[in-house]
């Protein structure tokens, strides 16, 4: 029988201090494979992203839908599943939960990008966006980085309030913020992962800011203006975390970067050193399937 993870049992195999270093074994992995993804648009506005990845021992799949207006369903916006094979005898080794696995290799990989190009990782840490991805950021910086304070700004303050609670349990302190823009000038860290169906953030980061813009994947959606982001071009530092976001970093795509230019996370790794200046960072995360991968290799080890 193949073992089907739950999704308590997929988290409890991929803490976060753990996946981001898996992460960054797999950047540094001259087998891993990653073709492009299929994005395949649905008839209700969503899509079903096809995503396969091998190195030399795994090879996997993840197969999931995105439909960005389910929360009015009470479904979540990611459904799916992570099917893994033993690359040399093709066997199927372990399904893992989609939702799960994306949003904790999310984080890690910000975490990751956080450990090399923060200029500081003391906090307070701003939230944009109370959804899964906001939880699941909130727990990475916590575990990895030791953040002991967070504020949360959401259209929903409802969701925002949770989260403050959320981390609460977690031992921090926690507050919701209207104003997700006039907090910028509080925080040096920040998240923003937001739907990314309108701009969110209109404001300038902090000079010493490292964000993880999370919420926008595709070239359409998108959470800072671009006038920010063009700031940031001059001023600071623009990081993605793969050569997909070239098109598909919405954000900066509509702010008419040019994106080929920037450096990848994998850029980072393999020489951290040049990568950092002085000055706001700006990671841009779109997704890859190496993230899924590395979250298998992890899942399979523990």
């Amino acid at each position: 029988m193949t073992p089907l993870l739950t999704p308590q049992q997929t988290a409890d195999a991929l803490p976060y201090p753990e996946l981001a270093a898996a992460i960054e074994a797999l950047l540094r992995d001259t087998s891993v494979v990653v073709p492009a993804r299929t994005v395949q648009p649905l008839a209700g506005g969503g899509s079903l992203f096809v995503m396969p990845a091998c190195d030399a021992r795994l090879a996997i799949t993840k197969l999931i839908t995105f439909i960005p207006d389910n929360a009015s369903r009470n479904r979540p916006a990611i459904q799916g599943d992570i099917v893994v094979f033993d690359a040399v005898s093709g066997q199927r080794t372990a399904i893992l939960d989609g939702p799960t696995v994306t949003a904790r290799r999310t984080a890690a990989v910000s975490l990751l990008a956080a450990r090399l190009l923060a200029p500081r990782t003391d906090g307070p840490l701003l939230i944009v966006g109370a959804g899964v991805q906001g939880r699941a950021h909130l727990e990475a910086f916590h575990a990895g980085l030791g953040v002991q304070e967070v504020w949360v700004a959401s259209r929903s303050p409802a969701s925002a309030d949770a989260l403050v609670l959320h981390a609460h349990r977690l031992g921090m302190r926690a507050r919701r913020v209207a104003d997700a823009d006039a907090a910028l000038a509080k925080c040096p860290l920040v998240v923003s992962c937001t739907p990314a169906q309108a701009v969110a953030l209109h404001a300038q980061p902090r000079a010493d800011a490292f964000v993880a813009a999370v919420g926008a994947f595709t070239p359409r959606m998108v959470e800072w203006a671009p006038e920010v982001c063009r700031w940031l071009a001059v001023q600071g530092r623009l990081v993605v975390d793969t050569r997909d976001a070239d098109h598909e970093a919405g954000d900066l795509l509509q702010a008419g970067i040019n994106v080929h230019a920037l450096a990848t996370l994998a850029d980072v790794v393999r020489d951290a050193t040049t990568h950092r200046r002085h000055g706001p960072v700006f990671f841009k995360s779109c997704g890859w399937a190496g993230w899924d991968l590395a979250a298998a290799r992890l899942a399979l080890q523990r």
